[in-house]
């Protein structure tokens, strides 16, 4: 037996002016400007000209405010306002940006063109350069690159012609790239610079006691190469000082062009007050070109279809400008209200940088306090950099989650990590400290903190582990 039943569910359904609130939010300043362009230009019947005043003349694209206030409620096209009048009057209308690099594999590809190569040569040369990695490295063995070069550039080669390409590419700069493996890098580097006795005990030890290098056995190495201890002290420096990433060098994160990272806020110290600001750029009036105000007029007093379809079109068009412009303005207000709340959090902080003063934060404290969701948070936070008076961040930066010292206080773990920074800094280097003693030492500063959390954020920070941290 079929049977049925009415059951009510209730569904939440976004306006189709949150979503596009929601979509500006998430965008960055850089974008922002283009996305208002866009839209304007896009849409026919506006004219976002704010040098005009809106008068008569007799080009028919002329601007004019119009106002439908006065049409009945029955009337096809309802009634609205549509001049809006907002204006932003930006401040500091130039923006600051940051971050224009040159691409790694770009600025490889500029130097072998001083090179004297044969066309096949260079197209050899150009694939070894695409294989290499972020670092610098070329981390296939040559003969699987001679098979690539074949099935999937069309290039014949062997494996002689490879390398002879490969040694010429590691004759570029920075030193040390086209390198297969680290001793490979600091052997190029070292080769590459200027002899010297240290160099040259430097480039020993690598070619001949790499294993025991970087396991820290020095006393092997002297025993072995007959080294004086102040023989080894200064080549094992000399090593150490050399990049084992020439490819971080120069950042490709830029390879196809030029970005730039734009603050959407700046933080000032001004009489010992913190002052936050936005960059404004001015948000385009909804006016309508002439012609168009026209076709609204004319469908007041017109039975036509055509007029009222015509004039259907416009209230569409100009709809969309309104709700694009208010979710502008919702948008500013946003990340405005969100700003001022991690501002007011990390008070003590914005005064002077100090990371000890990092406060544990997470989504959900901003979100009690402005009362916004935890997902409006998450894009206010995404990709937006606050400029201040002691360097630019991304907000990001500013959350993280917290433990307890001796105290019962939360303290961030950003200030943990300095401290243990800290610890490792100004330990005995001929005696690193263990993870065992940290705890010991962080304890002595007043932070409980596990082994693994030690051993946890040591990795997070690039710390080795006590026996590859000793020197002599």
């Amino acid at each position: 037996m079929i049977k049925q039943e009415l059951a009510q569910k209730q569904q939440q359904k976004l306006s189709p002016l949150q979503i596009q609130t929601i979509k500006l939010i998430e965008t960055p300043l850089l974008e922002l400007s283009q996305k208002v362009k866009d839209e304007f230009d896009n849409n026919p019947v506006l004219d976002d000209d704010h040098s005009s005043d809106g008068r008569d003349s007799d080009d028919d694209d002329q601007p004019k405010d119009v106002s439908l206030d006065e049409m009945k409620d029955d009337d096809p096209i309802p009634g609205y306002r549509l001049s809006v009048k907002n204006w932003g009057n930006d401040e500091r209308p130039e923006y600051n940006t940051f971050s224009v690099k040159e691409s790694f594999h770009q600025s490889l590809e500029e130097q072998l063109g001083f090179r004297h190569l044969t066309p096949h040569q260079r197209e050899v040369a150009m694939f070894i350069i695409g294989s290499l990695d972020e670092d610098g490295y070329l981390r296939r063995d040559l003969d699987s690159l001679v098979d690539d070069m074949a099935f999937r550039a069309g290039i014949e080669t062997d494996y002689e012609e490879v390398e002879s390409m490969l040694k010429i590419i590691q004759e570029f700069d920075p030193a040390g790239v086209g390198a297969r493996d680290l001793r490979e890098c600091l052997l190029l580097q070292l080769k590459a610079a200027k002899p010297s006795p240290e160099n040259n005990a430097a480039i020993l030890i690598l070619e001949k006691y790499f294993d025991e290098f970087a396991n820290k056995h020095f006393q092997k190495i002297l025993t072995r190469s007959k080294m004086s201890a102040e023989q080894l002290k200064a080549a094992v420096a000399r090593i150490i000082k050399l990049n084992p990433s020439p490819g971080g060098q120069i950042d490709d994160s830029y390879s196809d062009q030029a970005q730039q990272i734009v603050p959407d806020f700046m933080l000032d110290l001004v009489d010992g007050q913190l002052v936050m600001t936005m960059p404004r750029f001015n948000i385009p009036e909804v006016k309508v070109k002439r012609k168009y105000s026209d076709m609204l007029q004319t469908a007041k007093y017109s039975d036509s279809k055509e007029d009222k379809e015509a004039a259907s079109f416009v209230k569409q068009k100009i709809d969309s400008a309104k709700r694009f412009v208010e979710a502008l303005k919702q948008r500013f207000n946003t990340l405005e209200t969100t700003m001022n709340a991690i501002i007011e959090f990390q008070h003590d902080y914005f005064i002077d940088g100090d990371e000890t003063k990092l406060r544990p934060m997470v989504l959900k404290d901003i979100a009690e306090r402005t009362g916004f969701d935890i997902s409006t948070i998450s894009r206010v936070v995404n990709s937006k950099y606050i400029e201040t008076h002691f360097g630019v961040f991304p907000l990001k930066y500013f959350f993280s989650e917290g433990l307890e010292n001796k105290e019962g206080e939360e303290v961030s773990t950003r200030e943990l990590k300095k401290a243990l920074t800290e610890c490792v800094e100004h330990e005995d280097k001929r005696r690193p400290l263990t993870d065992d003693q940290l705890v010991e030492q962080m304890s002595a500063r007043g932070y409980k903190v596990a082994r693994r959390t030690i051993a946890k954020y040591r990795d997070q920070l690039g710390i080795p582990m006590a026996r590859l941290r000793k020197e002599l």
